[in-house]
């Protein structure tokens, strides 16, 4: 509905001889007094051209020319705002377009022939997925969803870390659990993996090797057969939640020589050399980061001969702009929060357009059963695992509640409120919306032959109570909360307003009567609610949850 004004206004400002660059934003006021819609575009201009807001803004008032129908009245509020009261039937003809365009209601073209890639979940194939794991991967897969509405070419990749320490503790680790099977006395390290899935990858190993593997120095075995059935978990951890990856890339590749015999992570280093950005003192390699203004320099490649965390992520960064991605998400948990700045400027540096990529910091979630929080560490083998949370509360639920707070906060998920039947959960909730309206075509099916599918939204526009234009209007908002939902990265977003709708429609459906209407108006109000369940049905696909018809 916003952008219906846009050309109206860009006429007004053309037909006052005023040239402008600057977006034109329109928003809802606050309150309903001030009208459906507003903007401050005269405001923003006033400055520049030296003249009065009001004055500016009355002037545009009277060069705007609407279609008749559509805009009951404009007029002048505060210190220059120009707000727009619509005209009710126009609000709900409008609101046929939701049942016009069913499942495409909300898409748009604006990412078309653009590439995408969303990066997300990328746990180390250390151990199972845990909760913390969960926030990411569904936060990812909701924007990936987000992505696919506007039309991207979207694909959602894995980082696979098959590389570097953390493996190798993952293969000694195995290979301990190995030697206890053979009967083997050692020392288990307090440093190393200790959970149960630890033993049952050993056990796997030796009911195939027997006692074969216990004089064999190398780790490989051990790393290859922990990694495999470790990430073979984690994939159908994944799949649970409805979280599937198109590619997986493997971090070992960035270690491995490739055209010119030299590998992706040393490319990067001699790029950034060539710069003048890289210096090797106490042993190590280092990027000069206080050319930049920065306090310390910051490590590529240890003293022992390993890389940071930094320096693969830059190499992988160069991958995708090379693999010719115009948009690049980046999921990354608040561990990240500190190093992913430095690649962005290693890029800068190598000359890439960092503009072309976005991070999604999502921050820590802690679970509480009965007001207790439950503790976890991977590394002791006491974590709170993924599994048992969607054993526990389910799938959707566990989508829902990683995405209801904003990705900047901390999570606590509640497991009682999660696994609750009532209003107060907002699954539940938003379900028993959809529900609700399945139910009453149903009824009206049944009652007076009223067919869903046989709808056209024609008789829309005889309503014109406040509760019935509320409903229609907050339908419309469904294309801006989308576009709302990508410029922050938020689905957050996407869950309020399904929130503030279910809301609504609960509201129409007490205070308006259906079935037992006249004909006419009885066909419009459940061509309302119709239109209501295709808004619900198609905010649930991008947040990855069911539509169950009844509950």
């Amino acid at each position: 509905m916003r952008a219906f004004f846009i050309p109206f206004i860009q006429d007004a400002l053309r037909s006052a001889a005023i040239e402008t660059d600057k977006d034109i934003l329109i928003e809802k006021p606050t309150e309903k007094k001030f009208g459906d819609f507003s903007t401050n575009i005269a405001l923003l201009l006033a400055k520049e051209l030296k003249r009065s807001p009001r004055d500016l803004a009355a002037e545009l008032i009277g060069l705007l020319s609407f279609p008749a129908g559509t805009v009951l009245k404009c007029d002048v509020a505060g210190p220059g705002f120009i707000n727009f009261h619509l005209d009710s039937s126009f609000i709900m003809r409008t609101v046929r377009d939701v049942m016009t365009e069913g499942d495409a209601f909300g898409s748009s073209p604006v990412g078309k022939g653009q590439r995408a890639i969303v990066e997300y979940v990328s746990a180390n194939p250390t151990g199972p997925l845990t909760v913390g794991r969960g926030r990411g991967g569904v936060l990812g897969d909701c924007i990936a969803n987000l992505l696919d509405t506007q039309g991207y070419d979207v694909q959602r990749e894995y980082y696979f870390n098959d590389a570097g320490r953390q493996m190798q503790i993952l293969a000694e680790s195995v290979r301990y659990r190995y030697l206890e099977q053979c009967g083997i006395a050692v020392d288990f390290p307090e440093t190393h993996y200790q959970g149960d899935y630890i033993g049952n990858i050993a056990e796997t190993l030796f009911i195939e090797h027997g006692n074969g593997l216990a004089s064999i120095d190398n780790l490989a075995i051990f790393k290859e057969t922990a990694e495999g059935i470790i990430f073979d978990s984690i994939r159908k951890t994944l799949a649970r939640l409805s979280i599937t990856h198109d590619s997986f890339f493997n971090e070992h590749t960035l270690y491995r020589a490739g055209e010119g015999g030299i590998s992706p992570n040393q490319a990067v280093i001699e790029a950034l050399d060539a710069k003048g950005f890289i210096s090797i003192y106490d042993s190590a390699t280092w990027f000069l980061t206080t050319k930049l203004g920065q306090e310390k320099d910051k490590v590529l490649i240890k003293s022992s001969g390993d890389p940071s965390y930094r320096l693969p992520d830059i190499a992988y960064h160069v991958t995708k702009f090379n693999r010719g991605f115009s948009l690049m998400v980046n999921v990354f948990g608040a561990d990240h929060i500190d190093e992913y700045p430095d690649v962005n400027e290693a890029l800068k540096i190598l000359g890439y357009d960092t503009g072309r990529i976005r991070v999604a910091i999502n921050q820590f979630v802690t679970t509480t059963v009965g007001g207790q929080t439950i503790k976890m560490s991977t590394r002791k083998g006491n974590a709170d695992l993924l599994d048992d949370l969607i054993d526990d509360v389910g799938a959707d639920a566990t989508r829902l509640f990683f995405i209801m707070r904003s990705k900047d906060s901390h999570l606590n998920f509640d497991v009682d409120l999660a696994k609750k039947q009532s209003k107060d959960n907002p699954v539940f909730y938003l379900q028993y919306a959809h529900a609700r309206v399945c139910s009453l075509m149903r009824m009206a099916d049944k009652e007076v032959g009223f067919k869903a599918d046989s709808a056209t939204g024609q008789a829309l526009a005889i309503l014109d109570s406040e509760v019935e234009i509320e409903l229609g209007s907050a339908l419309l908002d469904y294309p801006d909360v989308i576009q709302s939902c990508l410029r922050f990265l938020e689905p957050q977003k996407m869950v309020e307003y399904l929130h503030d709708v279910a809301e609504l429609y609960h509201k129409f459906y007490h205070e308006c009567p259906i079935l037992k209407a006249d004909p006419e108006i009885r066909t419009a109000r459940l061509e309302l609610s119709l239109c209501v369940r295709q808004v619900l049905r198609n905010g649930f696909t991008i947040l990855g949850i069911s539509a169950p018809e009844s509950m």
